[in-house]
């Protein structure tokens, strides 16, 4: 199985709509863009439309992003795609991390889980 890390970007809107957000992101001086760093098992672009349309699992569970769902724009793959695809499930949870990291400290707002 392999496994996918991607970057959404979010509307600015996410910024001045949730505080959880601003207070995740104090770096964040508004220059860049605001953004969400996931992993998947699915493609970057099934795990998208997967949060867009507020996915459940069996269970009834909603296991999309409400930022996502809410304020996602578009995939940014100029972001992840030198990262894809991972084989192991905890290179995929590391990678995601580390990406979300990076782009923090390059200036963007970033979200994930």
């Amino acid at each position: 199985m392999n496994y996918h890390v991607y970057v959404v970007e979010l509307d600015k809107k996410v910024w001045t709509d949730r505080k959880k957000f601003r207070d995740a992101n104090p770096q964040f001086r508004g220059i860049k863009e605001c953004l969400y760093v996931g992993m998947t098992s699915n493609t970057p672009q099934e795990r998208f439309l997967k949060h867009k349309k507020g996915h459940r699992n069996r269970k009834g569970y909603k296991i999309s992003s409400s930022y996502v769902e809410r304020y996602g724009k578009f995939l940014r793959p100029s972001l992840y795609m030198q990262f894809n695809p991972l084989t192991k499930k905890e290179d995929a949870l590391s990678t995601e991390e580390k990406l979300a990291l990076l782009l923090k400290k390059q200036g963007y707002a970033v979200w994930w889980n």
